[in-house]
């Protein structure tokens, strides 16, 4: 017995004392990459899974406080505000190394001294993103540390009070801006915009405090606005491609005469030289149509593809300043109309508007999308001038305001003549 070669145990797959934690290890940029995809909250919950991931969360550059990430139940407003403040205090506490983006956006949270707090912690560091919203009581003003973080390249305000210390030069690295619901008096804003030379997307959103667009961006690719102002103008912005811009009031044109002859068409675009997507919303475009319309723009939007225009078709000048836009844009390919119904008659001259529309080729147009209308004549006129200038149309696409007379209106679309012999055209039910 003693000769006999001594049992070895089996050598099983499942052997725990030799299984591999594939999990612990795996390499750190792995681990890295997984947590970058979960919330915050989850990724704090990964600390369970071994040593070594116990403290990798808290080396997390991107941290999200929002309604996903924090779960906060409570009917009591001040339990809801003391439990957010101290996850956020204890992760901050807790966290080594760089944030690169702080993202606070919870619907229960108001603005509260906290707030200062941590926006002081990250000015000492090297944030480049910061995206602030508070969603419930009054503006929360910006305490001043928030001007001096100048590795910010995104940042991105909701229901905020901006009061920039009289030194602010500016974020000198950021690129894109957001403001949304906040308040900020002209002289502020005006400075802002044109101390941060590489900003190339700014979006303002329902804003008050100034009336002036004027905008100072050499580097700016996007802009979208909307909201109450008075004037919009542009300097230096030759780059910008795309632009998205909504006036909420009907302001009328009285007021805009004060421009005399160059008008507001020509005035808007004279710094737009490379325009390739333009949105007119809300009362925009009768702004345009203050003071002289031109029948062409003096130079043409040779970039500009796609164009979608909010429009009283009742209103002269509305008709005629799309018709500049249109006759301006020789390589426009997409077109939408949105009938913008008004209470109010037809305004002067709009009886005799078919002799503005007199035979112009767009060469390049193939998609056109018009919604809202009723029928009335002059949105009849448009359509058959649409129709019988473009000769490469392969779409057209009606949806009207409502089945009032909408048999009588297919019948009129059908009867109209068509200058592409492929051209399709699309009835949808409102």
């Amino acid at each position: 017995m003693s000769n006999m070669k001594q049992r070895e145990p089996p050598e099983l797959p499942c052997n725990l004392r030799i299984e591999v934690d594939r999990i612990s290890n795996l390499p750190g940029h792995i681990i890295d990459k997984i947590l970058s995809h979960l919330s915050l909250r989850d990724a704090v919950r990964t600390s369970i899974l071994s040593t070594k991931w116990r403290y990798k969360w808290v080396t997390l550059p991107y941290l999200v406080f929002d309604n996903q990430s924090v779960l906060v139940s409570a009917q009591d407003q001040t339990l809801v505000k003391n439990k957010l403040v101290s996850i956020v205090d204890h992760v901050l506490l807790l966290h080594t190394g760089p944030i690169h983006k702080f993202k606070l956006s919870h619907r229960d949270l108001q603005g509260v001294s906290d707030i200062d707090r941590w926006i002081l912690f990250l000015s000492r560091g090297s944030v480049k993103e910061f995206i602030l919203e508070i969603w419930k009581g009054h503006r929360y003003r910006l305490p001043s540390s928030i001007y001096s973080c100048q590795k910010l390249i995104h940042l991105e305000l909701f229901n905020c009070l901006l009061k920039p210390p009289s030194n602010f030069n500016g974020f000198r690295s950021l690129k894109s801006l957001d403001l949304q619901h906040i308040t900020m008096d002209q002289l502020a804003f005006e400075h802002m915009i044109s101390s941060c030379p590489l900003l190339e997307r700014l979006t303002l959103m329902n804003f008050d405090g100034f009336t002036l667009l004027n905008i100072h961006a050499p580097n700016l690719l996007f802009f979208d606005v909307g909201g109450v102002f008075e004037d919009v103008s542009f300097r230096d912005t030759f780059h910008l491609a795309v632009v998205s811009i909504g006036l909420y009031v009907n302001t009328g044109n009285e007021r805009n005469l004060a421009f005399g002859s160059t008008g507001n068409l020509i005035k808007f675009f004279a710094c737009l030289p490379h325009i390739q997507r333009l949105e007119v919303q809300s009362f925009f475009l009768k702004y345009l149509a203050a003071g002289t319309i031109p029948g062409k723009l003096p130079k043409p939007c040779v970039d500009l593809s796609f164009l979608s225009i909010r429009i009283n078709f009742n209103d002269i000048e509305e008709n005629l300043a799309a018709l500049c836009l249109l006759r301006s844009c020789p390589n426009l390919q997409e077109l939408e109309m949105l009938a913008r119904t008004e209470d109010q008659a037809p305004s002067r001259a709009a009886t005799n508007i078919a002799e503005n529309f007199q035979s112009f080729p767009f060469n390049q147009l193939r998609i056109i999308k018009i919604v809202g209308i009723s029928g009335i004549r002059q949105e009849l006129y448009f359509i058959n001038f649409l129709l019988a200038n473009t000769p490469v149309l392969e779409r057209m696409t009606v949806k009207p305001a409502s089945m009032d007379g909408g048999w009588e209106l297919v019948k009129e679309l059908l009867r109209f003549r068509r200058a592409s012999m492929h051209a399709e055209i699309i009835y949808l039910d409102p």
